[in-house]
This record gives structure tokens, sequence and C-alpha cells, in this order.
């Protein structure tokens, strides 16, 4: 049996978006704010940019700093061993 969804209002980009989620809310709310913010820089360093372009920056940004954790991670492993 699955877990029930939560229906989570977030402002992404000051738009707002219902999220479903078995996640807890609090959860949600702060993967958002983070998306949020991550956008804010990218328009901010770029107002001209249009708003699917700062979001997919916004994306690489992310994704660049999961990779980064990532590294660190398996480096830190590796000298554990």
């Amino acid at each position: 049996m699955t877990a029930p969804k939560n229906a989570v209002r977030v402002l992404i980009g000051g738009e707002e978006y219902t999220v479903k989620s078995e996640l807890p809310p609090e959860y949600t709310r702060e993967v958002a704010a983070y998306l949020d913010a991550a956008l804010k820089r990218v328009r901010d360093s770029l107002p001209s940019v249009e708003t699917h372009k700062a979001a997919i920056l916004a994306a690489l940004a992310i994704t660049d700093e999961l990779f980064q954790a990532r590294r660190g991670d398996r480096e830190i492993a590796t000298r554990l061993t």
C-alpha cells in the first residue's frame, strides 16, 4: 500500500504550484524554497534572461551542487578505506 499523497502549495519564481508528494509537506516546501532561491540568483545575475532559460540555468546550478557533493562523498569514502 502506498502512502497518502500530500498536496502542498509552493511559490517558485513568483508562481504558485501545487505539488503532490508522499514526502512530508515541510520537506516539499524546503525543496521548493531552495529551487526558488536558485532561480532568484540566476534572475538577479541575468535580469534579461527568459523565464524558461533561467529555470534551466538554475537546474544546472543545482545539478552541479549535487555532483560536487557526490564527488566529495566519494573522496571522503576513499580516504576512510
